[in-house]
């Protein structure tokens, strides 16, 4: 038998079953924070796709960032609610000290970093392909604030990614 020969294919949806493994693990911080506020210095890196379906961000945003974004739950964020049930979570915002309410689907995350205990996940996007509800309500009065930054983690991340266990086709 040879080390070259290709896995035999899976009936069982091995991959999608890790990454929902995988993603719970972002949800169940993200309720732990939302129930308790984050402990020590724990703080979130989250990257999304503001193009998925269901993501609400105010026009302002979505303009500067029509892709993905990358926010920070830190020090400034309020509301923080997960609402399993719709698959998604929102939160508030300050961009430049103007609150900005943010509703994003767990299927539009593609990262979650904690820099504190450099633990990482990326996500494949699901359903990105229709395009997503901007709130240009929430930018009417609002002037465009430049957000804020996230500072550069002080040692790489070490970062789970799924690429290495998916069949190439």
């Amino acid at each position: 038998m040879s080390d070259d020969a290709a896995p035999p294919e899976s009936l069982m949806p091995y991959d999608s079953w890790a990454e929902e493994a995988l993603r719970e693990v972002a949800i169940r911080a993200l309720e732990h924070a939302a129930a308790h506020g984050l402990p020590g210095e724990h703080h979130f890196y989250l990257t999304f796709r503001t193009d998925h379906p269901g993501t609400t961000v105010p026009g302002h945003l979505k303009a500067r960032y029509p892709q993905e974004i990358t926010i920070v739950l830190q020090h400034q964020f309020e509301d923080l609610l997960i609402d399993r049930a719709a698959q998604r979570f929102a939160v508030t915002l300050f961009f430049g000290g103007v609150p900005s309410r943010l509703v994003v689907p767990f299927g539009a995350l593609t990262m979650f970093h904690d820099p504190q205990v450099r633990f990482g996940l990326r996500f494949p996007v699901t359903g990105a392909d229709l395009p997503a509800f901007v709130d240009d309500a929430a930018d009417e009065e609002a002037p465009a604030p430049e957000p804020e930054a996230p500072p550069v983690p002080a040692a790489p991340a070490q970062v789970v990614s799924l690429d290495a266990f998916r069949r190439k086709t």
